[in-house]
Order: structure tokens, then C-alpha cells, then sequence
């Protein structure tokens, strides 16, 4: 096939090469209309830019370092379709790292990355990650950070997170509204923001229906899941309980799926004896028995709006930036785990 150049982008819609390239990048200064123009034909013509060039002209790597607790997770990995979706078609390639869940992990990775000479991070931090010093020392040496999903309070830069309390408060109204009043919390590591939110919306719901919280149906695994033994030992002292739940919400796709299958092999059924509603973008809830309810996030457009973030900062470096911190809407999807038997 024949490679398309900007220089035939041009031609073809009648521009100067240098308006139809500083459309290509997003560029403030070109208008809303020729900026679409441009991107139609551009994607039309499966125009491609050419990252090496790049590099060279803008002394450049073309290339952003993604940070994430593991691929294997399906927020993330939905999450890291949505960066490739945007970083592809500005010319630049995402390189990936996991840290699992681990401090250590996640400093080597960004050392490394950064010794790659990326153009900057996207990042969603472990559960260990209390200092952030790493990041901070990039930062100030100019290496722009976006942080996602798992993002520091006190921290100044761009931030994309879903409404993780908007989220936890319909999934636990929802169990409510069912009829369950013994509502267990399996969540994550306590210092991390999504566990705070989510916390606090579930915490909420049952102030608004007068419910009493009862802490000890709140259980914190400090590695969000990644291993089994201290899930097991969770989710066996709720289902163990003195007086057992009804009902268990739980915060992330390991925990939702390690439940189910807990709860399950201790000779529950799901949700006749517990139900459950998981914080999940398994895209095979649907499949489970019963079919899992759970909370969606919207990985996909995160990734996105994430990546645009950062690639505005990679290429207006010395722009004035009004930070934003931006709350995506969450998605309650009610099936069979979480519905009250008819004859209850």
C-alpha cells in the first residue's frame, strides 16, 4: 500500500503542510472545524505518522511509559486499549509495565522507563505505594505524569478516576433495596484512593437506610487479590461470622471472582444464602453462574482521556496548566447474583 505523508493530506484539502501537521498534533491553535477536517481524511486515508522521524525532528522517544498493578486484570487491560487507541494515531508507542501490586516493582519499572527516555508516565499505583518520591523526582526534572484510576490525593498533575463512590453507593442501595441488610465490604489496601471512595459510598448507603456499619464485615486485602491465601482468609471469616452476611459487596475483579468461588465451595449457594456484587469489568459476567452484578468502569475511555492528558502535556511543555482532576461515570449492571429469591 501506499504511504500517505502530510504533505498529501495537504494537497488534498487544499492546506499548507504546517497547518494540516499542527492539526494532526491537536494543536490550539488551529480551529475546531479544520482540526476535524483534517482528522477524518487523515483516518480515512489510514495516514500514519512516522514515529522515527518524529523522534529525530522533536529529539523525542515517541513512546509513553504505563505503569499498572497487571495486565491481566480486565480494567487495565481495557484501559491500556484505550492509551494505544489515542497514542497510535499521534505517532507515539506505549510501553507497558506491571508492578504487582509491589513498591519495589513499581520504583525499578520507573527507573527503567525513564532510562528508556520516554516522553511520560501514565500510572495506576500499587497497593504498597505510600511514598511517591520517585514520581516527584522525575517530575520535577520534567518528565510530565498522569496519574488513573489509583491516584495520589496530594499530588499536582492530571488525575482520571472513575466515581468510585457513586458506584460503591448504587451497589450497596441495590443489595438493599433486595431485602439484604447484613451487607459485607471485601475491598483493597486502606491508603489507596479507590478503596477510600468505594468505602465511603457503601458506607454511606447504609447511613442513608439507617443500616448500622459493622466493622467487622469490612475486610482489607493489602494486595488487592493477587493472593489467594489472604482473599481466602477474608472472605472465610465473613462467610464464618458469627452472625453471617447476606450479602457482599466487593471492590475489584480478583476479590469478585475469588468470592464467588469461596463462598461456593464452603456450600453456599449465590444469592440464596449470600449474594454478591462485584466492582468488575470481567466481560464474562454475563457467563458466571449465576451471572455476576456488578459495577462497570468506563477502562476504556479512562485510558483515553488519560492519554490525551499526558500527550497534551508531552508536547506544550511550557504551557500554564490548570490541573484537572476528571470523575468518569460508573455503570451498575443488576443480574442473578445479587437478585432476592422470590420465596425470601
Amino acid at each position: 500500500m501506499e504511504i500517505i505523508t502530510i504533505k498529501d493530506i495537504a494537497k488534498a484539502l487544499n492546506l499548507s503542510t504546517s497547518t494540516v501537521s499542527r492539526a494532526l498534533r491537536g494543536s490550539y491553535e488551529i480551529n475546531v472545524e479544520t482540526k476535524r477536517m483534517v482528522m477524518e481524511y487523515a483516518e480515512r486515508m489510514n495516514y500514519r505518522p512516522n514515529p522515527i522521524a518524529l523522534s529525530l525532528k522533536e529529539n523525542r522517544s515517541r513512546s509513553i511509559g504505563v505503569i499498572v498493578p497487571e495486565i491481566a486484570n480486565n480494567f487495565f487491560s481495557q484501559a491500556i486499549n484505550g492509551m494505544e487507541s489515542i497514542a497510535y494515531n499521534r505517532g507515539y508507542h506505549v510501553v507497558i509495565s506491571q508492578n504487582h501490586e509491589s513498591y519495589e516493582r513499581e520504583l525499578v519499572s520507573t527507573q527503567y522507563l525513564a532510562q528508556r527516555r520516554v516522553d511520560g508516565l501514565l500510572v495506576s499505583l500499587s497497593g504498597e505505594s505510600n511514598d511517591l518520591e520517585h514520581f516527584k523526582e522525575l517530575q520535577s526534572k520534567g518528565l510530565p505524569i498522569v496519574f488513573f484510576d489509583r491516584v495520589p490525593q496530594n499530588y499536582i498533575t492530571h488525575k482520571v478516576t472513575a466515581d468510585n463512590f457513586a458506584g460503591a453507593y448504587q451497589a450497596t442501595e441495590h443489595l438493599i433495596q433486595q431485602g439484604y441488610c447484613r451487607i459485607a465490604h471485601l475491598t483493597s489496601p486502606s491508603w489507596l484512593s479507590i478503596t477510600y471512595e468505594r468505602l465511603e459510598g457503601y458506607k454511606k448507603a447504609l447511613q442513608d437506610y439507617e443500616i448500622p456499619i459493622e466493622e467487622s464485615y469490612i475486610k482489607y486485602c493489602s494486595h488487592g487479590g493477587m493472593i489467594a491465601e489472604e482473599v481466602e482468609n477474608a472472605v472465610l471469616e465473613l462467610i464464618r461470622h458469627p452472625v453471617r452476611p447476606d450479602a457482599i459487596f466487593a471492590a475489584g475483579d480478583r476479590l469478585t471472582t475469588s468470592c464467588m468461588s469461596l463462598v461456593r465451595q464452603e456450600g453456599l449457594r449465590i444469592p440464596d444464602d449470600v449474594a454478591i456484587v462485584g466492582f468488575t469489568n470481567l466481560v464474562t459476567a454475563h457467563l458466571l453462574n449465576p451471572s455476576l452484578s456488578a459495577v462497570l468502569q468506563p477502562a476504556f475511555e479512562m485510558g483515553q482521556l488519560a492519554t490525551e492528558f499526558l500527550i497534551d502535556l508531552i508536547e506544550r511543555p511550557k504551557t500554564t496548566i490548570r490541573f484537572e482532576t476528571k470523575r468518569l461515570e460508573t455503570n451498575l449492571v443488576i443480574r442473578g447474583s445479587s437478585m432476592r429469591p422470590a420465596n425470601k
